[in-house]
């Protein structure tokens, strides 16, 4: 009975560490693992011990006798990354474990700890923190602009995707440990500047994603019923600055340009029935909205062909599985000629699904997804609104029309500078060697300044990608910390305080995030996982409300002591 990595997996590569045979591949020290869609469990080495599955944060993993019929293709998905062997030979368990990546020892001084501000507080600062924090007696403060924690793990994850969720579960232990500190509702580059973060800290790590769209740069986008997949998976969210993002499903149907994981995500959502996602924590004026959809197609639109698809075989299985997915005739002439050819075992993966899928001229009886290749676009057609997008087909110049009321992009993510850091306009990242960020003019460090994440590397990779990001750019920060690189906080540990308060006294701590989290769980009650708070002012008042931990009140007599001397 061998355990089965499903499509639910974040790399974070927890379980490679807590696999007692090694069995759990690519592993974090392995070259494949930077761009590994998935892990992979080898069913022939598998001791069936189910310790990856207590390690796993995201309930990714199960014995191969408990999977549902979604997850049965993962079975064998597991067993092809491992090489054909002689039928009936097993391999003997290898008793070793992989090896784990020591978090780096952080040399104490005496009267000053190693105190570090995170910009961020999604995957890759949570995981920046809790490498921090494995060492005695470091500090470590993380800022956030919204009320609310985790970045795209809470924004960005589609709402059916629960279980990937889960991983906000690890974070929220990460926060409970001695020396971590929540500034939420706090924006750094406006109510608080570089300098005086690093007035208070010996670093500050910026871990702030890749936030803005790359847009469509065509004729058209812009109108009303044009947009981006990733504003409507931030509106299908509940994420604050989004909730009035003005998305209309009332036409028949709805086209995205691109075919990452994040146009599968939006289109498996706008042809999901409304009943199974009300189980979910999708917002109350999106499922408002899905209940009263028209939409009877989502066509996913691709300028190359199926062989060089952009999403991943997992989030392809998971789509084929959920939703009806079709083809027009000459797309699955364009798969079955990308099949005589392709010669990589998980491109050919893809194309088998392809091959299976549906004719798109059979009736619709439902919502379904159409996926199109070789469509580059052209216009959005429409006067007042968008009424179609045309497109040329790529490499022949011909033009096609596809009629649609609500035309989305979904072509990637763009970091945006960060003030008071360099930044290259053409990779859109900050400079960095390895997260320690450098000047472009000079190829110098710049002191006391880091990177982890998307902004460092660019957006690509998974949730748990950005586990290994954050070590290597800890492992940076603290060799600094330890040669001495390091300039010490000028000013004491209760005027940071002191400053954030002063500046930001809608400031909202660890406490008043618990006390956001468990009211939205209750709003959900026995049907949904949590039912979110979609205004900043609902977000502020149930935080305002939370009591005061007692070591969080002597701090602030501290600090009251401190003004008025």
């Amino acid at each position: 009975m061998p355990h089965v990595i499903t499509q639910s997996c974040c790399s974070d590569g927890s379980c490679v560490y807590a696999c007692p045979v090694n069995c759990i591949h690519p592993s974090p020290d392995e070259p494949g693992f930077a761009t590994a869609e998935m892990l992979y469990i080898d069913p022939d080495a598998c001791v069936d011990c189910g310790a990856c599955v207590s390690a796993c944060p995201v309930g990714a993993i199960a014995a191969d006798t408990r999977l549902d019929d979604t997850q049965l293709p993962f079975v064998e998905l597991n067993a092809a990354y491992y090489p054909d062997r002689p039928p009936g030979q097993k391999l003997p368990p290898t008793s070793k474990l992989a090896p784990v990546i020591e978090a780096p020892k952080v040399l104490a001084r005496d009267g000053n700890p190693l105190t570090v501000a995170i910009v961020g507080s999604g995957p890759a600062a949570m995981y920046a923190a809790d490498e921090l924090l494995t060492q005695p007696g470091v500090r470590v403060n993380v800022f956030e602009r919204l009320p609310t924690p985790y970045g795209l793990a809470r924004a960005g994850v589609a709402p059916d995707h629960q279980s990937t969720k889960r991983v906000t579960r690890l974070f929220d232990r990460i926060t409970r440990k001695r020396g971590f500190r929540f500034y939420l509702n706090v924006e750094v580059g406006s109510d608080l500047t570089h300098a005086e973060l690093l007035a208070h800290h010996h670093a500050v790590l910026y871990a702030v994603g890749a936030p803005n769209d790359r847009r469509l740069d065509i004729d058209g986008m812009g109108l009303p019923g044009t947009g981006t997949a990733t504003e409507v998976v931030a509106w299908i969210n509940g994420h604050p600055e989004f909730a009035d993002l003005p998305v209309d499903l009332r036409h028949e149907r709805a086209v995205i340009v691109g075919n990452g994981n994040v146009a599968l995500d939006v289109a498996r959502i706008l042809s999901t029935d409304p009943d199974v996602l009300a189980r979910t924590d999708i917002s109350a004026h999106a499922l408002a909205a899905l209940r009263n959809s028209t939409l009877t197609e989502v066509v996913i639109a691709a300028r190359r062909g199926p062989a060089q698809s952009a999403f991943t075989l997992p989030e392809l299985i998971g789509l084929t599985s959920t939703c009806e997915v079709v083809l027009d005739s000459a797309d699955h002439e364009l798969v079955q000629a990308d099949l005589t050819t392709e010669t990589d075992p998980l491109t050919r993966n893809k194309l088998e699904i392809l091959s299976k899928l549906g004719d798109a001229s059979a009736p619709v009886t439902r919502p379904r997804v159409r996926l199109a290749y070789r469509l580059t676009p052209h216009r959005v057609v429409g006067t007042d609104r968008a009424t179609g997008i045309e497109f040329t087909v790529t490499g022949q110049g011909d033009v096609r029309r596809i009629d649609a009321g609500l035309v989305l992009s979904s072509i990637g993510y763009r970091g945006k500078p960060i003030r008071d850091l360099p930044f290259d306009e053409a990779t859109a990242v900050v400079p960095n060697d390895g997260g320690r960020v450098v000047d472009p003019q000079t190829n110098r460090p710049v002191p006391g300044s880091y990177v982890a994440g998307w902004i460092k590397r660019g957006p690509t990779g998974f949730i748990g990608t950005n586990k290994s990001c954050a070590q290597q750019t800890v492992r940076q920060l603290v060799d600094d910390y330890n040669a001495g690189r390091l300039t010490d906080p000028v000013a004491k540990p209760a005027e940071l305080d002191k400053l954030v308060r002063r500046r930001c006294p809608d400031v909202v701590d660890a406490a008043g995030w618990r006390a956001i989290d468990e009211a939205e769980v209750a709003r959900g009650g026995d049907e949904r996982p949590r039912e979110k708070f979609t205004s900043t002012a609902d977000m502020l008042a149930v935080s305002a409300a939370a009591p005061t931990p007692p070591i969080h009140k002597r701090v602030l007599a501290r600090v009251a002591a401190l003004s008025s001397a």
